[in-house]
């Protein structure tokens, strides 16, 4: 191994939500929606729907599903995605505690 490839890479911990490392303004609520709706999406891709059943099981036009199914989750709201879950049978639950340094201030949780 050359000196060269000894040397330590340059790197920075992250943070844990992309959004708040890339500094955007809204990056808790980006973080919420994006795990929201990687849940809806992994959800959806189980039941192994066409995009038109998607689109009458959840109420909305079929471009919305393409969107959806592309990972383009910031373009629903927080309240759509968790009408989503409804939809989808899902039970959601919110939880409050103090928040702990190090940690993001809004977390998503799926499990039974």
């Amino acid at each position: 191994m050359s000196e060269k490839d000894k040397q330590a890479i340059e790197h920075e911990e992250g943070s844990g939500n992309v959004f708040a490392d890339l500094g955007l303004e809204d990056a808790d609520e980006l973080y919420a929606r994006a795990q929201l709706g990687f849940h809806v999406h992994k959800l959806l891709v189980a039941r192994c729907l066409k995009q038109r059943e998607i689109a009458d099981l959840l109420g909305v036009k079929q471009p919305e599903v393409s969107h959806l199914m592309n990972g383009h989750f910031s373009r629903f709201t927080t309240d759509k995605l968790l009408e989503f879950l409804k939809r989808l049978d899902q039970t959601v639950s919110i939880r409050i505690r103090p928040h702990r340094p190090g940690e993001p201030y809004q977390e998503i949780g799926f499990g039974t």
